[in-house]
């Protein structure tokens, strides 16, 4: 006799189109609140003609040149923020007493906003994409440490100690003890970090006027070119989706021998 699974609500439809569908319906409602009066039509243009706007973007080499100095800008910032915060969070979580030392310090630096840093680094660096890099890893830095730091101090006591006894050099130990506990730590803040760097990299070309997608978005909102601005908007929401996918493909082939993958049933 075969027994039954439980599935969960939504199982018998893919994931992929159950969100295709929730982006359909939304759009469906941009199309239909603005023409009937709803939302007011100067300011929330109906999708059809957000989406002309888009094709129209497409078509332009400022598109394309402002896509990828924001492209550029994140994973730049998005790689700096990933091997600092990994280098960083295994130096400090390996040794207690650093840890302890350094507690206070992190809590007081972490919450500190990145945006608040913009006048300071427009007197120092310009506003070039410098400025913009230094608020993305700033921001995106603190997702990984932190995370880095959990997955250090997660590590098997048990396996600590057993590296010692064996007098395993310290490459050995984070290699074959620390590496492996940590690693999902890790990849989660990757992830995360990846989301912070895109949002502050925005949000520095939209402040600071550094070249990139969010220069043209203040400059489609100044011109009062609405559908221009709200298609731009859209292009950084598709990043964000195609970054969140990759990232989450990434964790799954990077911890394809953890059990919370191991467990998972095939997409």
């Amino acid at each position: 006799m075969t027994r039954s699974r439980h599935l969960p609500s939504g199982a018998g439809c893919p994931a992929a189109l159950l969100g295709l569908g929730g982006l359909a319906t939304f759009a469906l409602l941009l199309e239909v609140l603005p023409r009937a009066g709803v939302l007011p039509a100067d300011y929330f243009p109906p999708a059809s003609r957000i989406a002309l706007a888009l094709l129209d973007e497409f078509g332009q080499p400022a598109f394309r040149e402002a896509l990828g100095d924001t492209l550029l800008t994140w994973v730049t910032s998005l790689a700096i923020a990933v091997g600092a915060g990994i280098a960083v969070g295994v130096a400090i979580g390996s040794t207690p007493l650093v840890r302890d030392l350094t507690a206070s310090t992190i809590e007081f630096l972490r919450p500190i906003p990145s945006v608040a840093l913009i006048p300071g680094l427009i007197v120092l660096l310009g506003t070039g994409m410098e400025s913009t890099l230094v608020i993305a890893v700033y921001a995106s830095f603190w997702q990984v440490l932190v995370q880095v730091l959990y997955g250090v101090a997660d590590v098997d006591p048990v396996a600590r100690e057993t590296a010692h006894s064996y007098r395993l050099k310290a490459r050995h130990r984070i290699r074959y003890v620390v590496w492996p506990t940590t690693l999902p730590y890790v990849m989660t803040g990757i992830r995360l970090a990846a989301a912070v760097a895109l949002i502050l990299t925005i949000t520095g070309e939209l402040v600071i006027g550094t070249p990139g997608l969010g220069k043209k978005i203040d400059v489609a909102y100044s011109s009062g070119d609405v559908p221009s601005m709200y298609a731009l908007i859209a292009v950084t929401g598709l990043i964000g989706v195609l970054a969140n996918v990759v990232t989450r493909r990434a964790e799954r082939w990077a911890l394809v021998w953890h059990p919370s993958v191991r467990g998972e049933s095939p997409a």
